[in-house]
């Protein structure tokens, strides 16, 4: 295994510390010898014992052992640069030197990475380096084509890990085998036999102290934009001939292609909505618009709903529903694959005959397959029965899945460039539309269900 560097632009921030150090962890949990180095650098002043206790401290979070942790500390470094200027990220790289593969991760505002990339293209990245950074990538499909062509006058394509930490799901990843590996599915995975998919991640909490970043972004951007596009890839994309970077970033990649608004409108297809005062859990939330941070005159929105077809011969005709939103009284993270109706019913079968379907839970990681059945107290009438079964529990998190195949340099887990760009050309009409005022804000209690108005079955 080769020797890796995992060099942290922007150590001393949030994302380092509670998602990207812990995941580390969660990695050496499993391989407690893999040789990886980390080193930080940012713009604030901190000694290298400091780091060093940082990196110690999050890593053990993650579940890394005493042994891996002191190790750990040891060979941390710590760089106090400007991260956007190229001298200063020249020299650091030379003083680390070639001693195996550099993984420089921009844990970044996005427009911070994007100044940091820039400043790269001042001098050559040397060979064994690779870039991985955060989404989102860019603020719209132009933006990102833009930061693509920067990336690609500094290294290689196969060099470029663009992470979206919902490919490092377990659940996710479990489509695969769900399926490929399984002839009940392979079957009637296509308009013949299912009549709607919806992508559900609707959180119970709040803001949280994010409006730095959620304000600008809100819950289309932040989460249907990138992580649910991923996911609709993944239910919808064709057979891989093998499970490689390159064949499903080529799969993932022709079905966001094949993405269209529904009925080609986004002033009905598309919802938003936003949260006022409330009760989540026993705890009271204030207007989002009265949180700290929040500029009301942005028109953020904290549940955002919309509904796609992939047009293409396996799926023309079935609507995609994709939605997510924040301090919703129901707390439905979830995958539902409705099955259309048989073709005839024999009559004497009575009773309501509710639609099969399959959810696959995106957390907790569970599976239902809802069926069709006769009534125990009476074998002509019918009922639906729940067969239920979890499915594996990854011994790492979604970031450790992640940085496994970073670390590796493989792509399988990254988002390539081009599907990037994709994920942001629904977003820019649907958005285009919300700043013209074609669709309303509705609002909804902070505790309070989504919104009875928000049919997820869209008119033909």
């Amino acid at each position: 295994m080769t020797d890796t560097t995992l060099l942290i632009l922007g150590a001393s921030g949030d994302l380092t510390n509670r998602l990207l150090l812990p995941g580390l962890g969660s990695l050496f949990k499993r391989e407690p010898d893999r040789p990886v180095r980390v080193v930080g650098a940012d713009r604030v002043a901190m000694t290298g014992e400091e780091f060093a206790d940082r990196v110690g401290a999050a890593l053990a979070a993650g579940g890394a052992g005493p042994e891996v942790v002191e190790r750990q500390k040891a060979s941390s470094a710590y760089f106090q640069l400007d991260v956007t200027n190229g001298d200063d990220i020249e020299r650091m790289i030379d003083t680390i030197g070639d001693c195996g593969r550099i993984i420089m991760y921009f844990a970044l505002p996005p427009a911070v990475t994007e100044a940091s990339c820039r400043a790269m293209l001042n001098f050559p990245v040397p060979e064994h380096v690779h870039l991985a950074m955060e989404k989102p990538f860019g603020h719209d499909q132009a933006s990102a084509a833009e930061l693509n062509a920067v990336l690609a006058g500094l290294v290689p394509e196969v060099r470029v890990h663009r992470v979206d930490h919902f490919l490092g799901k377990s659940s996710v990843l479990d489509l695969l085998a769900i399926r490929f590996a399984n002839r009940l599915f392979f079957n009637v995975w296509s308009a013949e036999h299912i009549e709607s998919v919806e992508i559900f991640y609707d959180e119970d909490l709040a803001l949280e102290q994010r409006a730095a970043y959620y304000d600008k972004a809100g819950a289309f951007v932040d989460m249907i934009q990138s992580h649910l596009m991923q996911v609709l890839s993944f239910v919808a994309m064709e057979a891989p001939a093998e499970v490689t970077g390159l064949e499903l970033r080529d799969k993932t990649a022709a079905v966001l292609r094949a993405v269209k608004l529904w009925g080609d409108d986004p002033s009905t297809s598309s919802r938003r909505a936003r949260y006022t005062a409330g009760n989540v859990g026993g705890v009271e939330i204030p207007d989002y618009v009265s949180e700290e941070g929040v500029e009301p005159a942005r028109m953020t929105e904290t549940l955002a709903q919309v509904t796609v077809e992939v047009r293409n011969q396996r799926w023309s005709g079935v609507p995609f529903t994709l939605r997510s939103g924040k301090a919703l009284g129901q707390r439905r993270k979830e995958i539902v694959v409705t099955f259309r109706d048989v073709r005839h019913l024999p009559d004497g079968l009575t009773g309501p005959d509710p639609k099969d379907s399959l959810v696959i839970g995106l957390s907790p990681d569970t599976m239902e397959l809802h069926l069709t059945t006769n009534a125990a107290s009476d074998p002509l009438m019918l009922e639906q029965s729940v067969l239920r079964t979890g499915l594996r529990k990854s011994e790492l998190d979604a970031y450790g899945e992640v940085l496994a195949a970073i670390l590796d340099g493989d792509i399988l887990l990254s988002v390539r460039g081009d599907t990037a760009e994709e994920a942001w050309r629904v977003t820019d009409e649907v958005l285009a539309a919300w700043r013209r005022g074609e669709v309303p804000m509705d609002e909804y209690a902070a505790g309070a269900p989504v919104p009875a108005s928000w049919d997820t079955t869209p008119s033909s």
